[in-house]
């Protein structure tokens, strides 16, 4: 027992030096715990590891399959960028079901869900996406060329007759319609067949006296009577057999002319017919005339000869070339379309008339111009504008200035480089997140964006929110507005709690009415805090002095005066902060045009509108 006691003192020291040990490294633990930041620890407990690739408000923090679709979800990568110090910035956090709804402050939603923090990646309006996203939304992209551009102009028309090859019947003297040959529109005739048989007896007594010229023997009578007969309508072939014959035929036997098919047939067997009278038409069909519509913004694309195609689509697969014959010389009022007159040879006559055509016409080729794929442009309103991929699954917005469309191609005049990457698939979706993106980080507070002063900043952010922007602050403003009307309401309360003790004897509803007014005027006074959007980042007198004073210099490259714009390489305009650049203008309408060609030297005063900046006045400049 003597022996084990000093054993059992031993044992108890190095358990307790064991246990300060493990305190100790507990301790370390927990002050390393400690050091960690608090955007660090919300980022464990807050960022989703798995989200759904077609519905990003899905998140779970396990593997799984989304709910709506049923698709598998993808693990989310971090994405966060680093400040000088190394933390992850949170620019706001987004409500998990609808991403319209933001807050400057984590908070929890209706369902006690936490708000999805959304970090600074750095790359303003730019979105960045993960490859297993990108391949599920099915993004492809093309490269900005440079190339030849045609100035295909893709419309309709129809088939109608080749009027050079028509050939209209007439009689020119009165008679009767003995026989008729042909029984009905749509027959098909050759060169030199009977048509009908006529009796006129005015065509009687010319060949009467044609017969008593030949028995005269003389040769003027002979010369006066046959061409009077060749003046009737009679074939020398005719003349010939009365001569031949010398007697008079009772009816006068009239042919084809060409070979065809019978157009029109206006008489029928036995009619009384006058010189005036349309019998028939012959009409060729181995020619045919296509007649197109063109707009009026593509009319100066066409020149007669250029080359065209036709397609039919009761004969797929086949393919007609022609050229453009005739260009007629007026608009039509209503459709305001110019008329085209194409001819097609129709040797095994196919194309029939009044048959409706997919008609291509090539107006020639714009070369060295920088194009992109149609489908790459968003158009919206008075903006165009594409998705640009910048690499390592970041795309942004990029606005473009257009030119001629052609086919399945767009030329592109400003706003992109060759050898650029443009989304063609999928572009809306991207547009659509970093538009939500460029606006909420607008409304952020300065210190998140801009070193600026704090007062400036908060007046910039305010002025910068209009439309999409002023509607996605909404709700942090309205909670704003809750606390202050609770902060005035409580003030209110106190404060007629004095007063009741000094009006005992008030009526009652007097002073439910004195309390409306007051509540009305504390909304009213809240209503005037919130600053009216501008559609400039400066305030209103500033841009009224702006606008006096906005003024350039710079060459003309090219006029469009049909379209009120001229395209000018301006120097810079510091009070817009413009650089030297090339670009488009439109033209008050005041201003004349006619007095100005290209590589003139111009002075111009510029006035915002609403749709951007427009000249509103021009002078040459003398060298």
């Amino acid at each position: 027992m003597k022996i084990r006691n000093p054993l059992f003192y031993l044992l108890i020291v190095v358990v307790i030096t064991l246990s300060a040990c493990s305190d100790d490294k507990n301790a370390a633990k927990q002050s390393t715990a400690n050091t960690e930041s608090a955007l660090e620890h919300a980022e464990k407990h807050t960022d989703p590891k798995y989200v759904c690739p077609m519905h990003p408000q899905i998140v779970r923090d396990k593997p799984g399959s989304c709910p709506i679709c049923g698709m598998t979800l993808v693990q989310k990568e971090a994405e966060q960028s680093s400040d000088a110090s190394g933390e992850a910035k949170i620019l706001y956090y987004r409500h998990p079901h609808k991403p319209e709804i933001t807050s400057d402050k984590p908070m929890k939603d209706e369902m006690g869900m936490d708000y999805v923090p959304i970090y600074d990646d750095g790359g303003g309006s730019a979105v960045k996406i993960s490859p297993a996203v990108e391949n599920n939304m099915g993004v492809r992209t093309a490269y900005v060329e440079r190339s030849k551009l045609w100035r295909k102009i893709d419309t309709v028309g129809y088939v109608d007759f080749d009027e050079n090859k028509i050939s209209h019947i007439h009689i020119r003297s009165n008679g009767w319609i003995e026989k008729l040959v042909v029984q009905s529109e749509g027959e098909r005739v050759k060169k030199g067949q009977l048509l009908f048989e006529l009796y006129s007896p005015e065509l009687v007594n010319a060949q009467d006296d044609y017969i008593q010229a030949l028995r005269s023997g003389s040769p003027f009578l002979l010369n006066a009577s046959r061409e009077r007969l060749e003046a009737l309508g009679i074939s020398k072939k005719q003349i010939a057999t009365i001569k031949k014959r010398r007697k008079t035929s009772q009816y006068v036997q009239v042919y084809a002319p060409q070979d065809g098919i019978v157009a029109k047939l206006k008489v029928r067997e036995g009619m009384y017919i006058t010189p005036n009278m349309e019998v028939m038409s012959l009409a060729d069909l181995s020619s045919i005339w296509i007649l197109a519509e063109v707009f009026e913004s593509q009319a100066n694309w066409v020149k007669a000869g250029q080359t065209a195609d036709v397609k039919l689509s009761y004969v797929p697969g086949r393919e007609w070339e022609g050229k453009v014959e005739y260009i007629y010389p007026s608009l039509n009022q209503q459709t305001r379309t110019l008329k085209v007159r194409l001819v097609f040879d129709n040797p095994d006559e196919v194309l029939k008339p009044n048959m409706f055509a997919n008609v291509s016409i090539y107006g020639g080729a714009k070369k060295e111009v920088l194009i992109i794929p149609r489908e790459a442009l968003i158009r919206a309103g008075r903006e165009e504008r594409v998705i640009l991929s910048v690499g390592k699954g970041r795309f942004k917005p990029r606005q473009v200035v257009v030119g001629i469309e052609s086919g399945d191609w767009i030329e592109i005049r400003n706003g992109l480089m060759e050898g650029d990457k443009v989304v063609t698939s999928g572009q809306f979706l991207i547009d659509s997140e970093a538009s939500l993106k460029a606006s909420l980080k607008r409304m952020q507070s300065p210190t998140a964006t801009e070193p600026k002063p704090k007062a400036k900043a908060v007046d910039h952010s305010q002025h910068q929110m209009g439309g999409d922007e002023a509607m996605q602050a909404k709700v942090p403003a309205q909670e704003q507005m809750k606390d202050e009307k609770a902060m005035q309401s409580k003030d209110h309360s106190q404060q007629q709690m004095i007063e009741n003790k000094g009006m005992q004897g008030m009526d009652h509803s007097q002073q439910q009415m004195e309390s409306r007014k007051q509540m009305k005027a504390v909304d009213t006074n809240q209503d005037k805090m919130e600053p009216a959007p501008t559609p400039i980042d400066i305030d209103q007198h500033e841009q009224q002095a702006m606008e006096k004073r906005l003024s350039g210099s710079g060459t003309i490259r090219e006029i469009l005066a049909s379209e009120g714009k001229v395209k000018l390489s301006h120097g810079p305009i510091p009070e817009l902060k413009w650089p030297e650049m090339t670009m488009f203008f439109r033209v008050n309408p005041a201003v004349s045009l006619d007095s100005f060609k290209p590589e003139d030297k111009v002075e111009f005063d510029l006035q915002r509108s609403d749709t951007g900046y427009v000249i509103r006045a021009m002078r040459k400049l003398t060298k």
